[in-house]
């Protein structure tokens, strides 16, 4: 099966937006081996669209878990996967993160300064997400959101402070190609490939990170004063 493509185009028929998500959720089962589970979902109400929790005010319309038990609903068979979205076409592509890999999530201008500097440097990457609230997400070995605050601690900095957070056991993230109602869809900005089944653990990505992090955070500081 060919590795699921992004959608990028913010009008994409239902029906396909549909079958793109459920091909992309079975593929990340039996391809990658991750788990995965059915989020919410995006309804057209008076030519908008709107999240299927009902709430106007939600913060992530149309990618987030659908109840508070979530993890109950997670599978890495992608038969399961294939049942649940084809129950449901449309629900968001979420994978638990604490599982298989944890996630090192830092602001979009850093983590594209950090993948460059990381690629010169011939450094283990795993994949990489971009998603629509201008973030970008590095997957990396399971421990890794534990273990950042220290590390980062250790070379000078204060992981809050620099907007480096760590996904790990018990949070999750969104994966590609799903969407957010008005921003755009969840993309790869490194995508999956077998040359990188196994992730890298934190060590290999902290410096580069904290540091486009920290560059980014007093770039910010300067723009404003």
């Amino acid at each position: 099966m060919e590795e699921p493509i992004g959608v990028t185009e913010a009008a994409k028929v239902p029906r396909q937006r549909g079958e793109q998500l459920l091909e992309a959720a079975a593929w990340y089962a039996q391809e990658r081996h991750w788990d995965v589970f059915p989020g919410t979902w995006l309804e057209v109400v008076g030519g908008a669209e709107r999240c299927s929790c009902g709430d106007a005010r939600c913060a992530a319309p149309g990618a987030h878990p659908t109840r508070p038990d979530w993890a109950d609903q997670v599978t890495g068979s992608a038969a399961a996967a294939r049942r649940m979205w084809s129950r449901q076409p449309g629900s968001a592509v979420l994978l638990p993160t604490g599982r298989t890999f944890d996630a090192l999530d830092v602001p979009e201008a850093a983590g594209f300064l950090a993948l460059a500097r990381m690629e010169r440097m011939g450094l283990t990457l795993g994949p990489v997400t971009r998603t629509p609230d201008r973030r970008m997400l590095f997957l990396a070995l399971p421990g890794a959101a534990a273990e950042a605050p220290a590390l980062v601690r250790g070379l000078g900095w204060d992981a809050e402070v620099i907007g480096l957070v760590g996904r790990g056991e018990g949070d999750h993230m969104a994966g590609p190609p799903t969407r957010t109602a008005g921003r755009g869809a969840v993309q790869w900005a490194r995508r999956p490939s077998r040359a990188d089944l196994w992730l890298p653990g934190v060590e290999e990505l902290i410096g580069p990170l904290a540091y486009a992090c920290a560059r980014e955070a007093a770039d910010a500081r300067t723009r404003l004063s």
